[in-house]
């Protein structure tokens, strides 16, 4: 039995599981609540869809944690190649190679696909959400838009 490479396959799958991990922390959709926007009082406004644009919706905090376990990650595999300097030259090529990929995969995770949706509301006022693109908006679609304690805005049809 392999010990070194039992090691290596079990960094890699603990940094896959992390990735994942990672991919799943967030939401701006309207159909995903967190526990604890639940069970509170929402007010309702009902509108108009005025238009929709497609945009991309990408994390605002820098990708620390994809990078950090790409870097130990790189590291561990680094060095287990070569002896000596050649060892410790491939363990710091490993790390900031595993940290460049653990950041990218981290930014590609944290980004979605979202819509910019403005809204003339039936009291006069127009608004504009941005939120994931996970349920169809055209114009001209009378929607609901819930508005929780902490401001946080969603528009539901």
């Amino acid at each position: 039995m392999n010990t070194a490479g039992s090691g290596i396959k079990l960094i890699v799958c603990i940094m896959a599981a992390a990735m994942m991990t990672i991919a799943g922390c967030a939401s701006s959709s309207s159909n995903v609540y967190t526990y604890e926007q639940t069970m509170q009082a929402q007010t309702v406004d009902t509108g108009t869809v005025e238009s929709v644009k497609s945009i991309i919706i990408q994390a605002s905090n820098p990708p620390v944690i994809g990078g950090a376990i790409g870097g130990v990650t790189g590291g561990v595999l680094g060095s287990t190649v070569g002896r000596g300097h050649g060892r410790d030259v491939a363990t710091i090529v490993g790390a900031l190679a595993g940290a460049a990929i653990g950041a990218a995969i981290e930014h590609e995770a944290g980004t979605k696909n979202g819509f910019e949706i403005v809204v003339n509301l039936d009291s006069g006022r127009t608004i504009v959400v941005v939120q994931e693109a996970d349920v169809p908006m055209y114009p001209g679609d009378r929607v609901r838009v819930l508005t929780a304690p902490d401001g946080t805005t969603r528009i539901s049809k």
